[in-house]
């Protein structure tokens, strides 16, 4: 079984039960079980690629970069991250707060996807959670036993997006809240000092 460090290294997001929150009680399902798992397969294979691609450092960090962009609903997985103080953040503060916690969760998260060349993921299947589909996959690792990864994906930005990860039972998000929060309280609630540390952090 994976040990708490790569289970937190698996994808890089570190999402959260906050996020959920934010989806509107009122959306429709216009995304569909199949697009649901259409989109994590996408990302796991793309996620795959930058592991075998034998890049390292900064150039492995942007991959990963464009691959939340291009799959993960950023600025609500931000917005869940930094917690109460979004709420008095400025749109300038929370745009520059999103920029700086994905290129943050870059780095952070880029360091340990190393340890999963080789591993091989498959998507099991999709179903409705309140506004969002919830898709099941299943981790495959060298030397340990397969593990469950939930995704939890949303159409709720006007594209097909993941906003939470679920592994074996362990909220990322939720993990990665108590830890900006830390820091947060570390700068005495200082929203700007947040993100210019989160700049070089990770």
């Amino acid at each position: 079984m994976p040990n708490d460090l790569s289970r937190r290294g698996l994808i890089g997001l570190a999402l959260g039960a906050g996020a959920a929150g934010l989806l509107p009680a009122s959306a429709a399902f216009a995304l569909t079980d199949s697009q649901a798992r259409a989109l994590i397969g996408r990302a796991v294979n793309e996620v795959n690629a930058a592991i075998a691609s034998g890049k390292t450092g900064p150039a492995l960090y942007a991959d990963f970069e464009r691959i939340f962009t291009r799959y993960a609903d950023v600025p609500v997985i931000g917005r869940s991250a930094l917690g109460v103080a979004a709420r008095s953040a400025s749109a300038a503060q929370m745009s520059a707060f999103t920029v700086a916690f994905r290129g943050y969760l870059s780095r952070k998260y880029g360091k340990r996807f190393r340890e999963f060349i080789g591993a091989r993921f498959e998507v099991q299947g999709a179903r409705p959670v309140k506004t969002f589909y919830e898709v099941k996959t299943i981790a495959f690792m060298r030397g340990q036993a397969p593990f469950e990864v939930l995704w939890h994906v949303s159409d709720r930005s006007g594209k097909d997006l993941f906003f939470n990860i679920i592994i074996e039972g362990v909220n990322m998000l939720a993990a990665e809240r108590t830890e900006i929060g830390a820091m947060l309280d570390r700068r005495r609630g200082n929203i700007d000092a947040l993100i210019a540390d989160l700049k070089t952090a990770g």
